[in-house]
């Protein structure tokens, strides 16, 4: 069970969404997220940006202080173009902007690593698929779901995975194994 539970930022207009979850275990503090969609024109791409910017802020300022932190959740962006399917034909699109991918670089800056890339480099690995187009039945995703661990925690990651054979949903559960912290 966590020591301390929340759900906010202290914003009011992210905190009425209800897309954090911001669990202290004690020995690490978890963030569950479900980050905003730029949809479609782009129309909310700036909303996101501050939301990450203050997600990242709050887990900052724990690692800062010493502490171990995992983000896991939809983040909303394929990071690199193994991520991705299609690259090219999803250039400067929701979730594949150049400024949602640079955020996710300067997680990386930040001190936090992609736990999934930790230990698979290698493409076709997605966790979301548009259900419309029947695309999972051809892989042709987008990995938009992740852990992130701070750097102080990757000794503790001893397994990362995609469970993308479990259907229910357009997107399929991803899920980390951790050593004694």
């Amino acid at each position: 069970m966590p020591v301390v539970a929340s759900k906010k930022l202290g914003v009011k207009e992210f905190d009425s969404e209800g897309r954090l979850q911001e669990l202290d275990f004690g020995e690490f503090v978890l963030f569950n997220c479900y980050f905003p969609n730029a949809q479609r024109g782009l129309k909310r791409l700036d909303y996101k940006l501050e939301f990450n910017e203050l997600v990242l802020a709050r887990m900052l300022e724990l690692t800062n202080a010493g502490r171990k932190v995992i983000l896991t959740g939809d983040l909303n962006v394929a990071h690199k173009e193994i991520d991705i399917a299609r690259p090219k034909a999803n250039d400067g699109g929701p979730a594949f902007t150049k400024e949602e991918r640079a955020w996710a670089d300067k997680l990386v800056a930040s001190g936090f690593s992609d736990t999934f890339r930790m230990f698979n480099k290698e493409p076709h690995n997605y966790t979301y698929w548009d259900q419309i187009t029947r695309a999972r039945d051809r892989n042709v995703g987008w990995r938009l779901d992740y852990f992130w661990v701070s750097n102080n925690m990757r000794v503790n990651v001893k397994e990362a995975f995609i469970m993308g054979e479990t259907m229910g949903s357009d997107h399929c559960p991803v899920g980390i194994v951790l050593d004694t912290i």
